[in-house]
């Protein structure tokens, strides 16, 4: 999915816990996705994005950054902009 976001190359991580790393990485590229994301393109980084935690638990970090993601996608294809997107 990082590559199909950018040409930018993984980022690096901090050595450390495997589950620290790939939870980093993943709202990494949640924040990537959602900040590119257009009024034309929400839709799809919202499938994206939701297709990577819909098995999580409702308390998983990613997945509680998915979902307010999607609150601002939902604003963007209403034509209201990213208001909070970092």
């Amino acid at each position: 999915m990082w590559k199909q976001a950018t040409n930018d190359p993984l980022p690096k991580l901090p050595p450390g816990d495997p589950v620290e790393q790939m939870e980093a990485f993943e709202l990494k590229l949640v924040e990537l996705l959602c900040s590119q994301a257009t009024a034309e393109t929400a839709r799809s980084v919202a499938d994206q994005t939701w297709d990577l935690v819909h098995d999580r638990p409702d308390d998983d970090p990613v997945k509680q950054r998915v979902s307010e993601c999607h609150e601002e996608l939902a604003r963007l294809s209403a034509g209201g902009g990213l208001g909070g997107a970092a």
